[in-house]
């Protein structure tokens, strides 16, 4: 189930990104990789939680803080550069368990 619901969270991030891309004149918050993770490091003590390749080879990633409860989806592009997709408050992290084969989830 953890893995469905993260490629859920990629499937809604794609869509994030679609949204933003639409929306181009604002311009989402991007930078390169390694000061992306670590202000998210020192700001908001986030570390990565969970990462997945999406269209395009990019790749999608979330970030956490058990401490603040803040989040941050990012996608890094393959050229290097990393945007914020997503971000907010109130992480829980979860692992449910798979239903038994034949019952409907």
């Amino acid at each position: 189930m953890q893995h469905k619901l993260f490629a859920l969270s990629l499937g809604f991030a794609g869509m994030i990104l679609a949204a933003q891309a639409a929306f181009a004149e604002s311009g989402p918050s991007c930078g390169i990789r390694a000061s992306v993770v670590e202000r998210l490091a020192a700001t908001y003590g986030e570390t990565r939680r969970g990462i997945g390749l999406a269209s395009g080879n990019a790749v999608v990633e979330v970030f956490a803080s058990d401490v603040t409860g803040t989040w941050t989806i990012t996608v890094t592009l393959p050229s290097g550069r990393t945007c914020l997709l997503a971000s907010g408050q109130h992480y829980e992290a979860m692992a449910d368990l798979l239903p038994p084969e034949g019952t409907d989830a």
